[in-house]
């Protein structure tokens, strides 16, 4: 007795296979590529630097003062400012409040 095995049912369900995972691979890149960042910028004000966090060319938050803080006194300088502006977008890249205390200008070293 002689068995046949059907190597055309096994090669189709395997290319099938393949081809699946290719798919959802690319779908995955796809999804990830097409997500935009959030962009943090700086600009100058009359007494020193604030910043801007966008969103696709819109603006989200426009910080021209220090926050938490009792006066209304911007960063003196950009670089202050801008490291605000990072802990701010890695905040709502974890989906967290962008709440920055006190305790965060501390540890970012911002003068104020």
């Amino acid at each position: 007795m002689t068995t046949i095995i059907n190597t055309n049912k096994q090669f189709f369900w395997s290319t099938i296979q393949k081809n699946l995972v290719f798919l959802l691979l690319l779908l995955m890149f796809a999804s990830c590529a097409r997500k935009q960042a959030l962009k943090a910028e700086t600009f100058k004000t009359q007494s020193g630097w604030g910043y801007t966090i966008a969103y696709k060319n819109k603006i989200l938050i426009k910080q021209s003062i220090i926050p938490v803080i009792n006066d209304n006194k911007s960063f003196s300088t950009e670089d202050d400012a801008l490291k605000v502006a990072d802990l701010v977008v890695n905040k709502l890249n974890q989906n967290i409040s962008p709440t920055v205390t006190k305790k965060d200008l501390i540890l970012l070293k911002i003068k104020f």
